[in-house]
């Protein structure tokens, strides 16, 4: 099985071309090529399909076989391919996932490849139970108590939960809590979690991610985070924001409606090679 490995800002993911319509997707075996001992290694698995209703459709399984419901570091990966590789000749198209259907934007570098990638990423979610979190409205700059650690937080979907809190913590903390706000009860589908501070108008965040653990990056969960940030008056809406996670930056707009939420940021392939399907 021929497989492209891409990472954005160090977000990476084993790429496979099933716009012929025969490729299947299968959970264990997306598993096991993640290992990065026994596999390729990777954060997930992303299926390049045909459109339902639009140009393409991306969907992405987690390390653990898990799927989500969107990646946006994925989807620049996923857009990148499809420019690169000439399934498509328009620097704009559709790409269908599972939380709606996304415009995808590519610029091209000096080489002619795709250097950089901007994605609507459709409006926040701020309603509690659809986000979801088990609380009724909005979860915004609200305390919460994990292990007997008080803090404020937000809990704002991108198609697939955030929960961001912008209180100073230490190392220790944000490495004990990560898992365990990851599987707290409070919420149903599990959650991305965001440790973040806002400095000089950038946003600095570390993100455990749900179904992969501690990652580089996540780019729903900058988007997420921006908007929590507008919301408590911490960044402009409006106005591109530089977003920092450990494997690079990103830039994110938040709409001053909430009708939308830009992301512009690189993707990069690593390497392509092939596959046995039963490793």
């Amino acid at each position: 099985m021929r497989f492209w490995k891409y990472h954005g800002i160090g977000n990476d993911f084993v790429l496979l071309d099933g716009t012929d319509g025969k490729l299947e997707i299968d959970a264990s075996w997306c598993e096991m090529v993640c290992d990065r001992h026994f596999g390729v290694g990777a954060d997930g698995v992303l299926y390049v399909l045909p459109g339902e209703g639009t140009d393409f459709t991306m969907r992405i399984i987690n390390a653990d076989g898990s799927e989500a419901e969107m990646c946006g570091n994925g989807i620049r990966c996923v857009a990148k391919y499809i420019r690169d590789s000439g399934l498509c000749d328009r620097d704009e198209f559709t790409i269908h996932t599972l939380a709606g259907d996304l415009r995808a934007e590519t610029f091209r570098g000096d080489d002619g490849k795709v250097a950089t990638v901007r994605i609507n990423m459709g409006a926040p979610i701020l309603d509690g139970r659809t986000v979801p979190v088990d609380h009724d409205g909005r979860f915004i700059d609200q305390p919460f108590e994990a292990e007997g650690v008080q803090f404020k937080a937000n809990a704002v979907s991108m198609g697939n939960p955030h929960f961001i809190t912008f209180t100073p913590m230490d190392d220790a903390t944000v490495d004990m809590l990560g898992p365990v706000l990851e599987r707290h009860p409070f919420f149903p589908r599990k959650t991305n979690v965001e440790f973040c501070r806002v400095e000089d108008g950038k946003i600095y965040i570390r993100v455990y991610e749900r179904g992969a653990a501690w990652t580089l990056a996540c780019g729903t969960g900058a988007c997420a985070t921006t908007t929590a940030a507008a919301l408590n008056g911490l960044v402009p809406f409006g106005t591109p924001v530089d977003v920092h996670l450990p494997g690079g930056w990103l830039r994110i707009t938040v709409d001053r409606d909430l009708k939308y939420v830009l992301m512009e940021g690189p993707a990069e392939l690593v390497f392509e090679g092939t596959l046995e399907e039963s490793i």
